[in-house]
Order: C-alpha cells, then structure tokens, then sequence
C-alpha cells in the first residue's frame, strides 16, 4: 500500500514537472537586446514574470496598458520591463503575499479572513509604491543636475556652438544620471531630423517636471521670438538655483516640525525615565 502511494506521488510530480515545462516552453523568448539590464532580484523572478505575462496580457486592456507604460517612462523603467510584466510582477507580489501570511498563520496556528485579505492587499499595491519611489527619486535627480546641465549648455552656446554641439558637450562633461539620458535621447531625436523644440517637449513628457516644463517653453518661446539662446538659458540656470536653495530652505524650516513627533514619543519618555529613576529609587529606600 505504501509503495502504491509512493508511485502515485512519484508520477504525479513527474507530470507536474513535465506540465511546467510544456507551459514554460510556450512563452516566446525575451529579447533583450535593446533593454536594461535586469537587478539580481528581478533575475531570480523572471522566469515567473513571463509566464504570468504571456498569459494574462490578452485579458489586459489597452488603457490600462498604456497608463502603466506611461508611469513606467516617467519612472525610467520603460526600458527594463513592458506594462504586461509589470502587472505580472504585481500578480506574483500578491501569491508571494498570501503564501507569506498562509505559512505563518499555520505555524503560529492563528490563520484568519482578514489576515489574507490585508496580504492580498498589501501584496498587490506594494509595486505600486516601489514604483511611486522610483519616479519621485529619479524626478529629484533630473531637479538636481539641471542647473549643472544649463551651465555647460550656457557656455557652449555663448562659445559659439549651436544647441546639438552644445548638448553634446554638456552630455560629455555633465554628472552621470537619469538627465544625461534624457539629453541623450533629445540628442539622437535632433539628428533623426526632428525639430528642437519637439525633441525637448518629448522628453519633457517623459519626465513629468515642472522646471523642465518651463526650460521647454522657454527654449520653444526663444525660438520663435528670435532671442539669445545664451541669455535665455543662463536666466533659466539662475532660476533652477534660487528654486534649489527655496527648497532646500524649506526642508530646513519643516525639519523642527518633523521631529516632534518622534521627540514626544521616544525621547522625551526615556528622558524622563532616566530622570525619575533616581528620584523613585532614593524616596523608595527612605520609606
């Protein structure tokens, strides 16, 4: 009897294996050839995120789709994963919820409804947030390297170079960051054919920042004015930097108000704790 139950689960997993290869060779292969390099982690889910892509992309719309594809470019992850891998990711985020929170009630034999439904839940809108985090953090770098940027183009302009050699230059001698590509891209759109003042309102759709929005309006107002690119943008590159010290003084002047609450809850109590013990233990003995 044990030996019939030992074949049935033998061949069992062995049709299992077999199902998930059959189903694993159906998804076409990624080309990566023009995309990112994937992180450690992403490697070790990757397998997983085209299986769950491949066969849940049809039931996508094309809404939702290109919303995601639209979060993804400003977020600088449009070249590492499409918007079906995404929502693959945030699929496989959920099970990995679940079967969390499902080992972890049956060893602490405690396992309820609501516990699940807040794993589900947390599980499913935490690539959202990763993904919120990664946009903010990468709109403050372009925000902090864009002064640098208007610097080098001021000078390359004002030095006789018009705005593809100076962008190049820029480019060249500028931080490394997630502006630089952006510049880059401006650049191959420029000498694909397109117009400037189209190649710069491109990328600042893809980025999403007001003081790009402004630096664009400013170079298209130029253009079609006839006025000094030079001036125009050294007028832009003193208004990033008294932006920068403004937010920058901000933060400064919040800081106080942001300490309260940890100060009242955990400083404050140990404070006293230390203070009062001596007190306690000296009238404890005197009784």
């Amino acid at each position: 009897m044990v030996n019939l139950i030992v074949t049935c689960y033998t061949i069992a997993f062995i049709f299992l294996v077999v199902s998930c290869i059959r189903i694993y060779r159906k998804v076409p292969k990624d080309n990566r050839e023009f995309m990112d390099p994937l992180s450690p982690g992403l490697k070790l889910i990757w397998p997983f995120v085209r299986i769950v892509a491949f066969y849940i992309s049809e039931n996508l719309s094309v809404d939702y789709l290109e919303r995601i594809s639209k979060k993804l470019q400003i977020s600088g992850l449009s070249y590492i994963m499409t918007a079906e891998q995404y929502f693959a990711i945030r699929v496989l985020s959920t099970l990995f919820s679940l079967g969390l929170t499902i080992f972890c009630g049956l060893l602490l034999d405690n396992l309820e409804t609501n516990y699940l439904i807040f794993a589900a839940f947390f599980g499913y809108f935490l690539p959202v947030l990763t993904l919120n985090d990664l946009r903010k953090k990468r709109q403050g770098q372009i925000v902090k390297s864009l002064p640098v940027y208007l610097d080098y183009l001021t000078m390359a302009i004002e030095a006789g170079l018009n705005m593809t050699g100076a962008l190049s230059q820029a480019v060249d001698r500028g931080p490394a960051g997630p502006l630089r590509i952006e510049l880059e891209k401006v650049i191959r759109d420029m000498r694909a054919g397109m117009s400037r003042a189209q190649s710069f309102r491109n990328m600042a759709d893809r980025v999403q920042i007001t003081e790009v929005n402004s630096l664009v309006s400013a170079l298209a107002q130029a253009e079609r004015t006839g006025a000094s690119l030079g001036q125009t943008l050294r007028i832009q590159s003193d208004q990033r930097r008294v932006e920068r010290f403004q937010r920058a003084e901000k933060k400064a002047l919040e800081a106080p108000v942001k300490l309260v609450f940890p100060l009242v809850i955990f400083i404050f109590p140990v404070t006293f704790m230390i203070l009062a013990f001596p007190i306690a233990m000296k009238f404890m003995y005197e009784l």
